[in-house]
This record gives structure tokens, sequence and C-alpha cells, in this order.
């Protein structure tokens, strides 16, 4: 599994611009499923017939973004620096001297002016990027207003942690992956949905729970790791304690028979576990469930340390539970649960 979190994280995809990135999903999954195809928001969509039987199958949505916090370029100056703003949360902390990459492969770092006094610091019209450009002519011959950057970081492996950009969210996206290959048949219709713009409004989980209509939501997405000695710790998510079961974020309620059919199904395959509730942000489960007149939904989180910048920490241990979890959560007949 290490190889495809490389591949995915170290492939480039900010909000709007996920061509790239869908295009090495659908190398991954192809052989995968039923039926792959691509909607009007550029969700990538791949359903899994459930095996025949007798009862009605339960309709099922597994959604992961496939995009990832950027840059746009607002401006180029006369001495070739690029202007930006933001696309998606951007920490402005955590973004200085950080290499980036347009989609034609320009590389820059990104720098800020120096602050007069301290109310103007950190502040995102005071960021640029420097792309070795020697004026504006020659900046814009590399790079036009409205290109898109991204980081730029390779993905690294130390003993069972991993660190890459991007993890948010291409590590629900190989969990993802990773459970349609051990999925060998299920009782249930699965759509596993890659969507499109989560980190700029949750836009294509909106319109693609609305295509699919499922019966039951699960949204795989990182979620804060608090265990960093600048953290105090009040909640419960944390590096290596297993795959988090969401109970709460800033946009869900977990729904409350998913919440415990999850940790039901944890326990009863030992499969570590522990309770996801973050005060901040929020995850595709959050527009899955409130799709037409409500989907019942839940998350299964990765904790994720420095989320939101070039270099994000996951453990390989939380991932695997994850995916363990997810498949033996699919291979139940969920229509007999009362969804």
């Amino acid at each position: 599994m290490k190889d495809l979190i490389k591949r995915l994280t170290e492939t480039y995809g900010p909000s709007g611009n996920e061509e790239l990135i869908r295009e090495q999903i659908k190398k991954e999954i192809k052989s995968l499923a039923n039926e792959v195809r691509t909607d009007v928001l550029g969700n990538l969509i791949a359903f899994t017939r459930a095996k025949s039987s007798k009862h009605k199958a339960l309709k099922v949505m597994i959604a992961a973004h496939m995009d990832e916090i950027g840059f746009i370029a607002t401006h180029i100056d006369k001495q070739g620096f690029v202007r930006v703003s933001n696309i998606g949360g951007i920490y402005l902390h955590n973004v200085i001297a950080q290499r980036v990459i347009f989609a034609n492969g320009t590389v820059g770092t990104i720098n800020e002016e120096r602050a007069e006094n301290p109310s103007e610091a950190k502040r995102i019209d005071k960021l640029y990027i420097d792309i070795g450009a020697a004026g504006k002519r020659e900046a814009e011959a590399r790079v036009a207003v409205g290109d898109v950057a991204g980081f730029h970081r390779s993905c690294e492996f130390l003993g069972n942690r991993a660190i890459a950009k991007s993890m948010d969210d291409r590590i629900g996206c190989a969990i993802m992956i990773e459970a349609m290959k051990k999925l060998k048949s299920s009782p249930n219709e699965i759509y596993f949905v890659f969507t499109t713009q989560e980190e700029v409004g949750l836009r294509g989980a909106t319109t693609a729970a609305f295509g699919v209509s499922p019966d039951l939501g699960i949204a795989v997405d990182i979620t804060g790791a608090f265990d960093t000695p600048d953290e105090k710790p009040k909640l419960p998510s944390a590096l290596g304690g297993g795959a988090a079961i969401k109970v709460k974020d800033a946009g869900l309620l977990a729904h409350p028979a998913v919440k415990k059919l999850m940790i039901e199904t944890a326990r009863a395959n030992k499969i570590p576990y522990q309770l996801d509730i973050l005060e901040g942000g929020t995850t595709d489960g959050a527009a899955i469930y409130k799709t037409k007149s409500g989907i019942p939904t839940g998350v299964i989180s990765v904790p994720t340390r420095y989320a939101h910048s070039a270099s994000e920490m996951v453990d390989l241990g939380d991932v695997k539970a994850s995916v363990d979890l997810l498949v033996k959560l699919l291979m139940l007949n969920l229509s007999a649960k009362g969804f």
C-alpha cells in the first residue's frame, strides 16, 4: 500500500484542477468495479453491483475527496513575482518557503512581504510565489493569472508512519482503493465516489450524493491528531490509536445508528479504533448527510498531524485499521440493519 500512497500524494490536484489525480485513480480502480464514470463536476464514481440475493440491496455511497489545497495566481508584478490567493484552508504560518508546482510543471517558492507592523503579518495578500523569473515578461511566459499551484513535496516513510503533502485526502482515496481490492463481493450496491472541490465547500460530494441518492453514506477523510507538544490532550484522536470513528465535527453529528454499527463492527473484528471529536472543520459526510430528505451518514477518519501543510503525517497502522473497518462494514447485509 505504500506505493499507492506515494503515487496518490505526489500527484498534482488542487480543488477545481483534479484532472491528473482523477486519471491516476482511474488507473488504479478500472479493473475493480463494474462501472466507472465521471460526472459533471468531475467526481469519479465507481459502482460495484451487489451479489445476487433475495433481499433488496442497500445503496451505499463511500466518499473521499481527491482535491488538495492550493494557490491561485491573481497578479504578476513587474519584477516577475506571482501574487496569489488561497484555494481552500491555507494556514499562513505553514507555507513560507515551501515549494509549489503549477499544472504545467513550473516550480516556485512561497514567500511574504516584510510586515511594517505585526497586524500586517501572515496575510494572504502579502504572499507571493517566486518562480525565478527575471521580470514580468519572463514570468508570464511560465504562469498566467488564474493558474493554480499546489505544494511540491515527495512522500516519505518514517518507520510505520508516512509524511506527505495532500494526505488530506489522498489517504482516504488510498483506503477506498485498498478496500475495493479486498472486497471480493458484497450484499450491498456500493458507489465508491472520489469527490472534487471538498476543500472549497464540499461541492463535489453535494452533487454526487444527489445523483447517487444513497440509502447510507460513509465518508473517509483525515481528522486532527491531538498528540503533539503544542496540543492540549482535550480531544481523543491520536496517531497509532486505530481507525477514528466520527462522533462530531463542525458540520456533522454522525448518525447514531451508523456510529454504533461502526463501533460494534470494530469490536467484533478486533480492529483497533478510537473516537473522533473535531471542533473545527468537516468532511464530505456533512454534504451526504443533508442530501434530499436526509441520509444516515458516518465517517471513518485517519488522525493526521500538521493538516493543511506540505508535510501531513499519518500512522500506517491507523490506515490499515481504516481499510479493515470499511471492508468489514461493506461485507454486512446493511439492509438488515434497518437503514
